[in-house]
């Protein structure tokens, strides 16, 4: 009886941080982590001075640059996955 082993996981070479299309990646990320904080209620005031006109416009402005902050630390890797994605018929096309 023959044992077959698993497939080995490809490995993915790791994006070049300078990398346009890894900004770009990264720009996706947080926006997407943007929106995530916005739904999760992050930003939303409460008690006696919350609220006015320009409450809503200037809290996803501090979103924003929460959800670049994450991205700049780390983030939750989808731009890499992002990268990846976008990179991966790029070694076949020569």
């Amino acid at each position: 009886m023959q044992i077959l082993s698993p497939i080995a996981p490809r490995q993915l070479s790791p994006p070049k941080a300078d990398s346009p299309l890894m900004q770009k990646a990264k720009d996706l990320e947080a926006s997407f982590l943007s929106e995530m904080l916005g739904y999760a209620g992050l930003g939303a005031s409460e008690g006696a001075f919350g609220g006015g006109i320009g409450e809503e416009q200037f809290a996803s402005f501090l979103r924003d640059a929460q959800a670049k902050q994450m991205v700049a630390h780390g983030g939750i890797g989808l731009a890499e996955q992002i990268f990846h994605a976008m990179t991966k018929g790029q070694t076949h096309a020569d």
